[in-house]
């Protein structure tokens, strides 16, 4: 098959697809989760007229020629209000967060107080509504503050507690299965034989599916076998999405797009036009999607962040299913790009509020070591012409 454009893979592999189920859980297990329909306060915050500042609690009418002589009545603090109301002449000692007493309009601060025994004298005057949050300030119950597809942070989640909710409506987490295949590869600890190596991807796709809010499940390294590939995906079955690295090309010991097809799954495309990331399959069976990522770890990790984390905030509802872009200048000249959209690791150096980009010279989608120093990918499209240092580029920042 032809190579299938980035943007359109993508956009083929987030169509049609089924939202995850909706389940109920404690505020305070629901942090990175996503929000399942739209949040509404039950409350009114606050719920009370109360004071900004530590103060005396006035009219604004009694001190506006000072210094004024006021009779102090009482006293009024957070989860203590003052039962009693404050007349001509009268004041309160309030502090913050104290309802406002009735009766009384502005806060006059302590510092423009002095006060012998329940004589205060305002030495400075005070506009009505100085220093007092009205009732309502934040927001006011019935109103929408937390919209559907919101991931939980901690700002959402203070808001929710503040809303009056115990309890949140959140996505169920998409089950990752991830499956390695290959006779090369060994797990880290183990002793490699001298035509082996240690498998790292599973570790690196693992973090993005947690990190874009999925749940990795580990189905092990599968040998370039076709009956284990299959019994191996068999397993997960009751996971939403598999994802096999390695064994996507066409070579005699690549068997991930047959067992996937023997397995049930319709394949829709496996030749991508892009690098790293050439060899990357997609599939459907039902409702469970199959994504075949490349072997070598580079091309499996700048595939998982284009495709797997858009994939899993896609069944989550929410509208960050691309990878974020910016502008950056290139910190060095470029050759012609061919038919593939290239992905070039990059160093990003920030300078009087600006990216430079400096893509490094090596790009096998092999080196580790050069993905973990970078700071984000340099996006080339594809029959892109030479570029000079000093000319715009799109980043992803990781």
């Amino acid at each position: 098959m032809a190579l299938v454009p980035v943007e359109e893979a993508r956009r083929r592999l987030l169509g049609g697809l089924r939202l995850m189920p909706a389940e109920e859980l404690p505020l305070g297990e629901a942090f990175a989760r996503t929000l399942a329909r739209d949040l509404a306060a039950t409350r009114t915050q606050p719920p009370f007229a109360a004071s900004a500042m530590d103060g005396y609690a006035l009219r604004a009418e009694d001190i506006a020629a000072p210094p004024a002589r006021l009779k102090l009545i009482g006293e009024a603090a957070a989860g203590h209000g003052f039962a009693g109301t404050v007349g001509a002449g009268e004041t309160v000692r309030i502090f913050t967060g104290a309802p406002m007493p009735a009766g009384s309009d502005t806060v006059l601060i302590q510092e423009n107080a002095d006060r012998e025994g329940d004589v205060v004298t305002a030495l400075e005057g005070a506009p009505a509504g100085r220093f007092v949050r009205a009732a309502g300030l934040d927001f006011s119950a019935g109103e929408t503050l937390l919209s559907v597809g919101r991931r939980l942070d901690e700002r959402a989640l203070s808001l929710a507690a503040a809303m009056g909710h115990a309890r949140l409506p959140v996505r169920r987490r998409p089950r990752v299965a991830i499956l390695a295949t290959g006779d090369e590869l060994v797990r880290p600890g183990e002793t490699p034989r001298p035509d082996q190596i240690v498998a790292s991807n599973f570790h690196g796709i693992a973090a993005l599916v947690t990190a874009a809010g999925g749940a990795p499940v580990d189905l092990g390294i599968a040998p370039d076998d076709l009956t284990e590939i299959r019994r191996r995906i068999a397993s997960a079955g009751d996971c939403d999405v598999v994802t096999l690295l390695g064994g996507a090309s066409v070579g005699d010991h690549d068997f991930t797009r047959r067992a996937l097809e023997e397995e049930g799954f319709g394949l829709d495309f496996w030749k991508i036009a892009m690098r790293p990331g050439k060899p990357l399959m997609s599939g459907r069976c039902g409702e469970r999607i199959a994504l075949g990522l490349p072997g070598n770890p580079v091309a499996s990790l700048v595939c998982g962040r284009l495709f797997l984390m858009p994939l899993i905030a896609a069944l989550l509802g929410r509208a960050d299913t691309a990878p974020p872009e910016e502008t950056a200048t290139l910190g060095c000249d470029l050759g012609a790009n061919d038919q593939r959209e290239d992905y070039l690791r990059a160093r990003l150096e920030r300078i009087d509020s600006a990216w430079i980009a400096h893509p490094f010279p090596v790009q096998d989608s092999s080196m580790l070591a050069v993905m973990a120093a970078a700071d984000g990918l340099v996006v080339r499209p594809p029959f892109a012409p030479p570029a000079a240092a000093g000319e715009a580029c799109r980043i992803i920042r990781f």
